[in-house]
């Protein structure tokens, strides 16, 4: 059950701060516990795990390929690994491995990602993975989860060590802004319902949860009343939430700290195409590489700001406007 928080505001803690506690917990309660890193264990706070901890913390070096097949090798022992470095190497340099020595053998490991898309920041383009879920989707039986905020983090992170399978999580590293309320669980593969709305439906994940939710309670202010869906599991997508949005709003906007393509927008594109039609606004990046810049910075050059997300649901109200209009014509 999922309590939401009367305001939005700033975490006291980072994400990478709670990670670590979380992980801390999880190897305390379970000897099973292993975690891997590609020598970046200070940035994601996991030093005084390693230290507490030696016999089940392996520094892989900067060799990701390697990381993924030893946790996949540990996972044949009935151990449960939790391998982390930045979301792209995490992936696009990994693929090969996560898909045959994790995914077609069967394997149980969960794979974080940290700092994806934007949340990267000043490590620039090479470091911005606007790809990752695209190609995460594409493995058979992956989950994919991205957090809006710690709490969130903290329940996946408690559910994934006790399920069997890939996992993908990705998160930003620093603090994010605070949507739910301590204690709050939550059900991977469905979604939840923020801001209630029939006008239009606003669909989120990631960092951009919150600012869907401002969004939304600016556009009430211009009688525009916007349904936010946090779709904190990619995959599997809730479909049901979706269809829902789709036959009582009519349309629908998504916005994801990723490409337009093959992410949070294409998932809901091939569910509406093929169960409920609804008039489709996708925002995130629009087929291109990142670049050096502030978070805020990119969210402007993006169109991925507050701003975006409300001109992006006043053009899908127009969009079913215009063909509510053309059919009775």
């Amino acid at each position: 059950m999922y309590r939401i928080c009367e305001e939005i505001k700033p975490e006291e803690k980072e994400m990478r701060e709670v990670f670590a506690q979380v992980m801390d917990e999880l190897a305390r309660s379970d000897s099973r516990v292993v975690y891997l890193d590609a020598d970046i264990i200070n940035s994601i706070k996991m030093t005084a795990f390693s230290k507490k901890y030696p016999q089940r913390t392996i520094n892989c070096g900067i060799q990701e390929a390697n990381m993924i097949g030893v946790a996949a090798g540990i996972s044949e022992t009935g151990l449960i690994p939790f391998a982390h470095t930045f979301a792209p190497f995490a992936t696009r340099r990994v693929m090969d491995q996560i898909f045959v020595s994790v995914a077609y053998a069967n394997l149980n490991v969960r794979i974080i990602g940290s700092d994806p898309g934007i949340t990267a920041g000043s490590n620039g383009g090479t470091h911005i993975p606007f790809e990752d879920m695209g190609m995460m989707r594409c493995i058979p039986n992956a989950t994919i989860l991205e957090p809006a905020d710690s709490i969130v983090l903290a329940d996946m992170l408690r559910q994934t060590k006790d399920l069997y399978g890939l996992y993908y999580i990705r998160l930003s590293r620093k603090k994010s802004e605070q949507i739910y309320q301590e204690g709050s669980t939550f059900t991977i593969g469905k979604s939840n319902l923020l801001r209630e709305g029939n006008d239009v439906t606003v669909i989120a994940s990631g960092i951009c949860v919150a600012d869907a939710c401002k969004a939304a309670d600016e556009l009430l202010q211009e009688g525009i009343k916007a349904r936010v869906i946090d779709m904190f599991t990619i995959k599997p997508i809730d479909r049901e939430a979706i269809i829902l949005a789709a036959k009582e709003t009519e349309a629908i906007v998504t916005i994801e700290n990723h490409n337009i393509m093959n992410g949070l927008g294409s998932a809901v594109a091939e569910v509406i195409c093929e169960e409920a039609p609804a008039c489709l606004v996708r925002l995130g990046a629009q087929d291109r590489f990142g670049e050096v810049g502030t978070v805020d910075y990119l969210k402007e050059v993006l169109h991925m700001s507050v701003e975006d997300i409300k001109d992006a649901a006043r053009k899908a109200i127009a969009k079913k406007k215009h063909f509510v209009n053309k059919s009775a014509a």
